[in-house]
């Protein structure tokens, strides 16, 4: 007999006609409520192909149903199927899959006839998007709980050992901590009950018919659906175990196959871990970008962007160089720039370093837009010798409350925590961000990265956080480009660790591109070529190549003013050989002055080059 529920309808595919159901009190065999689909309600002749590997029983129950008759083609609507007798199914979830031919989330999908979702009318489950989870088995419990309990029972579960039979369903937070200080005692530590309050709070609160469970046996992941509410169950020891149905997937995927996104999730060592963040990347595995697509739009939805599932894997891709971009940045050959995209492909992490005035910071701006796809990717941020963890990732800094303009100390994100939010947001991840660090060799490398120093090795992982205490990873889309002035401090001193997890490329004005790029600016501004000429010259008459003097100092408009290269001369490169020879006694103006070079020059150009035929007599 059918309850006092109203009748639910499901509209089908491609804005199909309705189907028609009703929900039963009653539990079926993997402790969801059942639901009976009425006689008369169409269905769709296909299914999607990932079908029976995500859903097997509810394909095999359509199946049957085609085999005996009870789905059946149909004139009542050309091109449908249609059930002919009433069909008792064991959650929402099946009744909608028989018919969609897919996964279904039935608690949201079968509303009723004003649009309210089925969900609204159970005491325990509330709407909004599903989530999803993954949950670990206990090792007291045995290797491979999965395998051995939950796969072949259709459940998941969490040990709760001393937890009260009133800690049920839908408890709140609150009386969740309050019973677990009780309950637990001295069993557990102050540092082991937050998180037991956080997981079971999930298990029993958080979680809901529909969402997505995701668990981990023989390194691969499997997945499933809850299809029920939480039940308690009492072994022999008194323990207590709360467990949810499931209806898990036929089979699982190797994990080293998975996105980094989602092997960051994974590697989170907690008993229950919300991946509701990956969702749609778990939603996608098993299925193709073109069933993805074909599945949204035969739902109705508006096709204006990819789905979520097709976005969230889509691989982080670095534009290739281009000419124009060649020209633009005056570098020798476009090899040398793909040879950049390819390091940061690889690496992530990437360091130019030289001497002063060879264009580092420029470089590493300009190729961060244009990798990234502007400049709203990137962000800038100077190292100094004072520059913290606390300022670079996060600390307590003082602030201001607006309301009572009382000055606290409160937990702040830095530049780097920020930008990574930022690149990690649903619709960025596929966008490549940098972050660009100048001057990085003049802070204490190891203060200011902390543990994050693993991070930029180890992108798949995840570390506790200091401060915080949350489990942080840095997103695959963001890298890093620093820059090292290498006469500032010597590349030498940079540890093993910096050194092994960062590409290093060398801006020098003895090897190209900066060997060139006055010269090649020059010739591009029609501009007079002798400013190259003297800095060959400058740069020829210093021995060591830390202190050669970059072309970024001739290529600024008050060096071509009446009277701005001997300035510029006088003010800014002079300056920089005077420290460099410091205590030495040399005559800086008469080894490296203009009028020194300048005589050099002329010589040259004067003296008949060996072979010429001048002095065969």
């Amino acid at each position: 007999m059918l309850d006092s529920y109203p009748e639910f309808q499901l509209r089908l595919p491609y804005g199909g006609p309705t189907a028609r159901g009703r929900l039963l009190s009653e539990s079926g065999t993997n402790g969801s409520q059942k639901m009976v689909v009425l006689a008369g309600s169409p269905a769709r002749p296909d299914v999607v192909p990932s079908f029976p590997e995500k859903t097997p029983s509810s394909h095999r129950l359509r199946e049957r149903l085609i085999a005996d008759g009870v789905i059946r083609e149909t004139s009542t609507w050309p091109g449908w199927l249609e059930v002919v007798e009433d069909v008792e199914c064991n959650s929402p979830s099946a009744a909608g899959e028989i018919l969609l031919g897919r996964s279904s989330n039935g608690w949201m999908e079968w509303k009723t006839e004003d649009g309210r979702p089925l969900a609204d009318f159970l005491g325990q489950v509330w709407s909004g998007p599903s989530r999803a989870w993954l949950v670990r088995g206990p090792h007291s419990a045995g290797p491979d709980l999965f395998r051995r309990a939950w796969l072949p029972e259709g459940r998941v579960s969490l040990t709760a050992a001393h937890l009260r039979p009133l800690a049920t369903q839908g408890i709140s937070k609150e009386q969740l901590r309050t019973f677990v200080d009780e309950d637990y005692g001295s069993t557990a530590t102050y540092t082991e009950k937050p998180q037991l309050v956080e997981e079971l709070h999930a298990f029993l609160s958080r979680m809901r018919p529909g969402d997505t469970v995701c668990a981990l046996s023989d390194g691969r992941l499997h997945t499933g659906k809850i299809t029920g509410n939480v039940e308690h169950l009492v072994a022999d020891d008194g323990s207590r175990v709360l467990w949810r149905p499931v209806e898990w997937g036929r089979d699982g995927f190797p994990l080293n196959e998975l996105p980094q996104e989602l092997r960051q999730k994974l590697a989170l060592r907690h008993d229950v871990v919300d991946l509701t963040t990956v969702k749609a990347i778990v939603d996608g595995l098993g299925v193709s970008d073109e069933e993805l697509v074909e599945e949204a739009l035969a739902d109705g939805s508006v096709i204006s962007a990819e789905p979520l599932a097709v976005t969230a894997r889509r691989d982080v891709e670095l534009p290739e160089p281009t000419e124009e971009l060649r020209k633009e940045l005056h570098v020798h050959h476009l090899a040398w720039l793909q040879e950049i995209r390819q390091l940061l492909h690889d690496e992530k992490q990437l360091i130019f370093y030289g001497p002063p005035g060879t264009g580092k910071t420029f470089l590493a701006q300009e190729l961060a837009a244009f990798f990234g796809g502007g400049p709203e990717q990137v962000e800038l941020v100077q190292f100094h010798p004072s520059y913290s963890y606390e300022d670079f990732f996060e600390g307590f800094r003082p602030r201001e409350d607006p309301d009572t303009h009382e000055v606290a100390f409160r937990l702040t994100a830095g530049p780097l925590r920020e930008f990574a939010e930022l690149a990690r947001r649903q619709g960025n991840r596929h966008i490549p961000h940098f972050l660009v660090i100048d001057e990085i060799n003049r802070a204490n490398l190891a203060k200011v990265f902390g543990e994050l120093y693993f991070l930029l090795e180890y992108r798949d992982r995840s570390v506790r956080l200091t401060y915080s205490d949350e489990d942080f990873s840095l997103p695959r889309n963001l890298f890093v480009i620093g820059t090292m002035n290498t006469a500032d401090r010597s590349i030498a001193l940079v540890d093993a660790a910096m050194r092994r997890r960062f590409a290093f490329v060398e801006l020098s004005p003895r090897i190209d591109p900066t060997r060139a790029l006055l010269r090649s600016w020059l010739e591009a501004e029609e501009k007079d070529p002798e400013p190259a000429d003297l800095l060959d010259a400058l740069n020829a008459r210093i021995d060591d190549p830390d202190f050669k003097i970059g072309p970024s100092y001739l290529m600024k408009p008050g060096v071509y003013r009446e009277g701005g290269l001997e300035r510029t001369w006088r003010t800014k490169i002079l300056p920089l050989l005077e420290e460099h020879h410091y205590g030495e006694g040399m005559d800086i103006e008469g080894r490296y002055g203009l009028p020194a070079l300048r005589r050099a020059l002329a010589a040259r150009t004067t003296s008949p080059e060996p072979g010429d035929g001048t002095d065969a007599q």
